[in-house]
This record gives C-alpha cells, structure tokens and sequence, in this order.
C-alpha cells in the first residue's frame, strides 16, 4: 500500500485474507448497480422499503451458507439485533439462559454484557475452557455460550467439544466467526459453519462480509425459521436501521458468486501457502492452526508500539495490540 506519494510498504493489518476487497468482479459489481440504481443508501427503515437486491442477496447467501440468512449493515449490528434476544429467552423458549462469555470473546459481544445482564445471570470463563463451561451446564437447566469462531488475536474455539456439550446438555451456542468466513469450508461456510452441519435451534452464527469475503456488511445464520420471524419483528436494528449499502449488496453478490467457483478454492490453498511459510520462518503459539492471524507477544504496550514502528521503518506495516483489544 502507498502510505503518501513515493513511500509504499507491505501491509499485514487488514482483514481481506483472500485479496477479495479489490477483485474486478466485486468493484464492477458495486459500480453497475450504482450506475443503475442511481443511489447509494435506502433512506429510511428496512422494514418499510428497500431494494429488491437485499432479497436477493439474503436468498443467495442462504443457499451459499445452507443457513436462513439475514444481512446487516455490520457483524456488530448483527449482534446488537440477536444477543439481547437470547439474554431475554426469545431462543431458548422463553427461558432465561445462565450466559456464559469466553474471555478472548471480541468486544462487540463482551459489548453487550450490561445489556444482557439486565435480563439474565452473566458470567465469563477462561479462554476455552471447556471443563469450566460443563461444570456450569450441569448447575444449571439452560446455558448460552457466546465466543468467536476464529479469535481476532489468533486461535479458535474447540467447535466439536462445543457440539458435545450442546447434544449432552442442550447448550445454545453464539458464535461470532467473522474472521473464519471465506478462509475456510466448501463455498467459504466459515470455520465454525464448516464443522456444524445443521445449526439447529441451539446454534446462531453471526459473520461478516467486511473480511475474508471482500465487502462490507454482515450477517445471521440461523437454523430456523422462527429465529428468523423473531429477529425480524423483534430485534431493534433490523427494525429502525436500515441494511447494507447499495454498493455493498451488489459486491456480496458478486463475491458470492466467486465462492461458488472454483477461484476460492485456489485463493484458501495460495492462503495456506503463504500461512504455512510464515509458520516455517517465524514459529508462534498459533502455528499449524491452518489461520491466517499470527499474534507475537511483545510484552508492555508501549514495546508493542515501538515494535510496530520499526517495522513500519522497514517497510512492513503491522498492528499493535494491546488492552483493551488483548485482554
């Protein structure tokens, strides 16, 4: 990326995994239905009127993810649309559920917490403990465990553990897989989705189309037809927001299209390549997970900073994280 005129580094920062963000296909995609459609936003409430290309793309999506879809704006108004309708027992049949919150849990769903509190009992565990969380599912008749699928700073949730405790226990999972999307599964299912065959009542899985998927907005999926209706006509920002931008409707559609090709398939195993090198050359905790996020501990943040900057000298531009992205 050109930083300013004559001054151009390599980047590690962004989120688009597979090089989707500025595919031909995607950008011509978004220029047509402008050119097209002569507008850029539904100004006003989904719920009232709203482009026909919104349908399609919630249809196309479905099918791609074998999942009702509903699209958002962004992953986090996915998750304000559907975790204060779990806190409440919308999903779990009108019974409050104990919830349970991983500690590596990204901040647009540790966000909520206050929210869901005033409804239900909220607790946090450590980082995939799943000792912990059965210990918690035998004390009590209904539990929801939220997490992410892939962890921002790197690592995964124990997906096949989960659906143990959810067949022993009837555990409603929440998972938010927004960097798992694309890299991984046939059609790009995501990680999470790609070891769940059927989500079921008990399982929501909250995506978004900002990263691997080369777009912007964000997504539900859902295992029922009811949690659809529920979201619909309950949940606040699907009701006074509106949806994705016309330009990133026509882009999803576009690289939905691309994920039922071939081209995906060559675009995760050339990620891979690249991972797999990183892991031969710079060794770390996440090596040989198979994702693309690495995370080198540094130590005091403002080491990581430091760190950060060097590199940036050296023509590599890298992000430092610290509290309260790291826990």
């Amino acid at each position: 990326v050109e930083l300013e005129p004559g001054r151009s580094v390599i980047e590690f920062a962004r989120g688009s995994y597979l090089g989707l963000d500025n595919h031909p296909k995607i950008v011509d995609a978004a220029i047509a239905a402008l050119a097209s459609y002569r507008s850029i936003q539904w100004s006003g409430a989904r719920t009232r009127l709203n482009f026909s290309l919104t349908g399609d793309l919630e249809y196309s999506l479905s099918e791609l993810f074998d999942a009702q879809v509903i699209v958002y704006s962004l992953v986090l108004t996915a998750n304000m649309s559907a975790l204060p309708l779990l806190a409440c027992g919308a999903f779990t049949s009108g019974r409050k559920p104990v919830l349970v919150f991983d500690r590596f849990a990204h901040a647009t769903l540790a966000y909520h917490k206050a929210v869901m509190a005033e409804d239900a009992e909220v607790l946090q565990i450590r980082h995939n403990d799943i000792e912990e969380l059965e210990g918690i599912c035998q004390k009590h008749p209904c539990v929801a465990y939220i997490c992410d699928g892939v962890y921002s700073m790197g690592g995964n949730a124990p997906i096949r553990e989960l659906l143990r405790l959810q067949e022993r226990y009837g555990l409603f999972i929440y998972i938010d897989d927004a960097h798992g999307i694309s890299i991984r599964g046939r059609h790009g299912q995501g990680y999470a989705k790609s070891q769940i065959t059927d989500l079921g009542e008990n399982t929501i899985i909250a995506a978004s189309l900002s990263k691997g998927f080369g777009v912007t907005g964000g997504v539900l999926m859902l295992g029922t037809e009811e949690q659809e209706k529920l979201l619909r006509r309950y949940a606040v920002p699907h009701a006074f927001s509106m949806g994705p931008d016309l330009a990133g409707i026509a882009g999803a559609l576009a690289s939905a299209e691309i994920h039922r090709s071939a081209e995906l398939g060559e675009r995760q195993a050339r990620l891979a390549r690249v991972v797999q090198a990183f892991d031969e050359k710079m060794p770390t905790q996440s090596s040989g997970d198979g994702m693309p996020i690495r995370m080198v501990p540094i130590g005091e943040s403002r080491a990581a900073v430091d760190t950060a900057a060097e590199l940036l000298r050296r023509g590599f531009y890298v992000a430092a994280a610290f509290y309260p992205t790291v826990p």
